[in-house]
């Protein structure tokens, strides 16, 4: 440990010109690698402090401070167990660190360390020492008692802080050290001989002895004068502290009197400091009630029709709400002056709110009746129309309106109802005729003025007038009984049952008109909610976290069509969510003003969709889409429009998922009574339907619902056609596949429809499969007998017979094989492909187009079988020049020549 403590004094501690008192080695509780020493210090110059530090030992067999902490920040030394011996220490600074010691003696010594420090250095702010023995702490520590370490540590503490002091030694001050000089050079052997010096020294100090004592018996007389003029000085100091006895007493006197004068003049202090504030209550509570005469007869008898008068009741009434809302303490309402003032405002109040209630009352029924503008009919643009004139005429009642909201709530309870009742027969007509204008416009039509530059003037008119106004006559064929029929344009129908659907022009027709409609509803809207919002102060509750009433969504009938309205719920959900940045937030009482008003808003938009949704079922597309993007672009994402579009958003999702599910629904019950199945409808029927699609969702945010549907659409035509095909009798069913797949694989190639290269591989893989079964099916072996011989032949050759001996067995000699290879001339085998070429003409169809196809995949079977005959005759009959009577390139003549007869 010696050791230890030179290596800390001289690295750690030397170069900041300190010296350690005390030093223990410890570790953390549970954590015995990590090693450490806690140090005791003190500072060289002056003042003098303590300090405790914690130092480890780096890898490099370094010391290095970690952590360091004053003497004076130590608040308790805990020896955790007085009658027990234990090494763990707890010392508490600005919170509680625990370590365990090397031994206990050392921690015994420590403490005791630091006891001295804290008695030495804070003799009035000692820590609290607990769980430690009391004799560890004694001030007279017995040094038997505690062993060698600790007696030891002691004496260091001991011999560190005595250093400290300095001792007893004194310097000689520069006057002693003048005169000893002197004296020095008063002897010549000063220097030289220091005991002659010494000798003289004593000599001369006997000498001045002895000159002192008779000076002293000398001055006996002055003494006994001196002793004699002390007790006069006795004598006279007596008789001062007996005056200043007799002041104290008169000043005792008046102590008390000036004691008595301080109390009544506190009195006097708290007095007027009670009145000051009771002044400064009064005047406060003056001015808070103040409301000057002059602004009484503005709230009686005020004229709202003119401007100055309606100016000047405006601030009479705001005034009037200031002093009704001032913050009156409950116990100055006590006070009659104050009630009788209460009294007063509230009759003011009541008085103006009926003046007020009743003046907007009939405002609001005047501008309910005023048919303002109207809807023209003969605009180039379907226009929805505006009411900012009733906007503007009630824009100077808005302090009015909100005074009442805040003073009388039933009375503004019974103003928002009138107006909502009024004004929402303006918009009731308008929107009536605003839809009844649209389904003119889009089965009527009429060339506007012009002739050009807008989306209305379409060429083509009549006929879309002439389709939709038959379509919608026959109402009775609805959504649900195309279920059952197959008048609509299913994709497993075919197409000369479709009923009559519109064209593509047509469709756009509706769609820009849609799309017209729904851009016209929304400024028309906002515009209307941002004024109610201002006008009745709606916005004063605050916002509303999550919308209810995006929330839920009602149920639908099979799996399809509830997972879409889920979907389709969520893209609603999600636009009304208070997250997003920049968009305001309507709360729930600005979404029923806004109902009120509205009334027949979603009930003529979902039957404006119903009613076109009839008419053709392709219409489904163009309004899911359009309904998306104003949902999804919404700027105010929680107003009541946004609401509105996202309930007709559900439903329109739903009339797509149903849509849908007929077109597959079709695809399943799918039947061909024709003679030769060829390409099954829903595959030809699939280009036009994805056509139409893409052309509605080609930059639309719903691009990933249409995807799904072509994979469920793909994916039940490739379950489906072998079904097909297997109940198709005339055909077979190779034939029916390899079409088929080959066909839509064409299609998805074409169309590039994305997402679908997985399905597209399965269909080119399918069509492979197909047409490799059909080849092998009624291509066969047209050499049979040859085919059987070499059967016979690899049979033999696999049971051990060398190849080249094969022609010695008796069954496969050379005479046999010549007698086989007889059999097949050329003529004949020419006679059998073209048999063969009507078979494979009569079952393929013309929209297949794989006549040539399959007839080349049969070249290069029989090329296949031609060879693999040829090479067993080169191994196992060698030199027996015996060669078939036809060659490949008859063959390949053969084939060319039968497909070209046809052609």
């Amino acid at each position: 440990m010696a050791t230890i403590r030179h290596g800390l004094q001289r690295d750690v501690f030397e170069p900041t010109e300190e010296r350690l008192v005390g030093v223990l080695y410890v570790t953390k509780p549970g954590k015995k690698k990590k090693t450490s020493f806690l140090c005791a210090t003190i500072n060289k110059e002056k003042p003098v402090y303590a300090t405790i530090h914690q130092v480890k030992k780096t890898d490099k067999d370094a010391y290095k401070k970690k952590n360091s902490w004053p003497l004076r920040e130590m608040q308790v030394v805990d020896g955790r167990d007085e009658n027990k011996d234990t090494a763990e220490l707890d010392l508490t600074f600005d919170r509680v660190y625990k370590w365990v010691a090397n031994s206990t003696p050392d921690k015994h010594a420590f403490i005791q360390v630091l006891w001295k420090l804290c008695c030495r250095y804070l003799p009035k702010q000692k820590p609290q020492f607990i769980n430690i023995p009391t004799e560890l702490i004694e001030e007279n520590l017995n040094p038997t008692e505690s062993g060698d370490v600790t007696t030891s540590a002691l004496d260091t503490v001991d011999a560190v802080l005595d250093d400290d002091d300095g001792g007893d030694y004194r310097a000689l001050s520069e006057k002693e050290q003048c005169d000893l000089e002197r004296l020095m050079g008063q002897c010549d052997s000063a220097v030289s001989n220091a005991e002659a010096f010494a000798d003289q020294l004593s000599r001369d100090l006997s000498v001045l002895d002895g000159a002192n004592i008779h000076s002293m018996m000398a001055s006996e007389a002055q003494v006994e004068a001196l002793m004699g003029m002390i007790d006069s000085a006795h004598s006279e100091a007596e008789k001062i502290e007996k005056r200043l006895d007799s002041y104290d007493k008169i000043l005792l006197h008046v102590k008390d009197s000036i004691e008595k004068m301080a109390d009544k003049n506190t009195s006097i202090e708290q007095t007027n400091a009670n009145n000051s504030k009771l002044l400064e209550e009064l005047n406060k509570l003056i001015t808070q009630l103040d409301f000057p005469r002059d602004y009484v007869k503005d709230l009686c008898e005020p004229d709202l029709n003119k401007a100055n008068s309606l100016s000047q009741a405006i601030r009479a009434a705001e005034l009037l709400q200031t002093v009704i809302s001032a913050p009156i303490p409950q116990h100055l309402t006590q006070l009659q002056a104050v009630q009788d003032e209460k009294k007063r405002f509230d009759k003011l109040r009541v008085r103006f709110s009926q003046i007020v209630s009743r003046h907007l009352n009939n405002l609001f029924i005047h501008l309910g009746n005023d048919p303002g503008e109207a809807l023209s009919l003969h605009a180039e643009q379907l226009t929805l129309p505006r009411h900012g004139s009733i906007h503007s005429e009630l824009q100077p009642y808005t302090p009015l309106m909100h005074w009442v909201r805040n003073l009388d709530h039933r009375a503004y309870q019974l103003l928002n109802k009138t107006y909502a009742s009024s004004i929402s027969k303006l918009y009731e007509r308008d929107i009536r005729l605003f839809y009844e204008e649209a389904r003119q416009r889009i089965s009527g039509g009429r060339r506007l003025r012009g002739g050009g530059g807008s989306s209305q003037d379409i060429p083509g008119m009549s006929s879309v007038a002439g389709k939709l106004t038959s379509q919608i006559k026959h109402g009775a064929q609805t959504l649900s009984t195309r279920t059952t029929t197959t008048t609509g344009a299913l994709l497993g129908v075919d197409r000369d049952q479709w009923g009559s659907e519109l064209d593509m022009q047509e469709r756009q027709k509706f769609d820009e008109i849609f799309e017209r409609v729904l851009s016209e509803l929304q400024p028309v809207c906002l515009a209307e909610q941002e004024f109610c919002i201002a006008f009745f102060n709606l916005n004063q509750a605050g916002t509303e976290k999550n919308p209810s009433s995006l929330a839920s969504t009602p149920g639908s009938n099979g799996s399809e069509e509830s997972s879409g309205s889920t979907a389709a719920s969520s893209v609603v959900g999600m636009s009304g969510t208070p997250g997003l940045s920049g968009h305001k937030q309507v709360n729930r009482e600005v979404r029923s003003m806004m109902g009120a008003l509205f009334t027949t808003l979603e009930q003529q938009l979902s039957s404006f969709i119903n009613t076109y949704d009839r008419a053709d079922s392709y219409c489904c597309l163009y309004i899911y889409v359009r309904l998306s993007e104003h949902v999804l672009t919404a700027e105010d994402t929680g107003s009541f429009l946004s609401t509105t579009f996202g309930s007709c958003l559900v439903q329109a999702k739903r009339n797509f998922d149903r849509f849908m599910n007929l077109q597959l629904q079709s695809i399943q019950e799918c039947r061909v009574a024709r003679k030769k199945c060829g390409i099954i409808p829903f595959i030809t029927n699939f280009e036009e339907f994805a056509k139409t699609a893409e052309s509605v969702f080609k930059k639309s945010e719903r691009r990933a619902d249409l995807d799904k549907w072509y994979v469920r659409l793909v994916m039940a035509m490739f379950e489906y056609i072998p079904k097909v095909a297997i109940d198709h009798q005339r055909t077979p069913s190779e034939v029916i596949k390899m079409e088929n797949y080959h066909v839509l694989y064409q299609l998805m190639s074409q169309l590039k429809l994305p997402g679908m290269d997985s399905q597209k591989k399965e269909a080119r893989l399918r069509y492979n499969e197909a047409l490799g079964a059909y080849v092998t099916q009624y291509f066969g072996r047209p050499l049979e007998k040859l085919n059987l011989f070499f059967d016979g032949v690899t049979a033999k050759v696999a049971s051990g017979v060398k190849e080249s001996e094969v022609g010695y067995q008796l069954a496969y000699s050379k005479q046999e094989l010549r007698k086989v290879i007889k059999e097949y001339p050329g003529k004949e085998v020419r006679r059998g492909l073209d048999l063969l070429y009507k078979k494979v003409e009569k079952h393929l169809s013309e929209e297949g187009n794989l006549l040539q196809v399959v007839w080349r995949a049969m070249q290069e079977e029989f090329i296949r079988q031609y060879k693999l005959i040829e090479d067993l005759i080169h191994r196992c009959y060698p030199g027996a020049m015996i060669a078939l009577e036809f060659s490949i390139d008859d063959i390949l003549n053969y084939f060319s020549d039968i497909a070209q007869s046809h052609y």
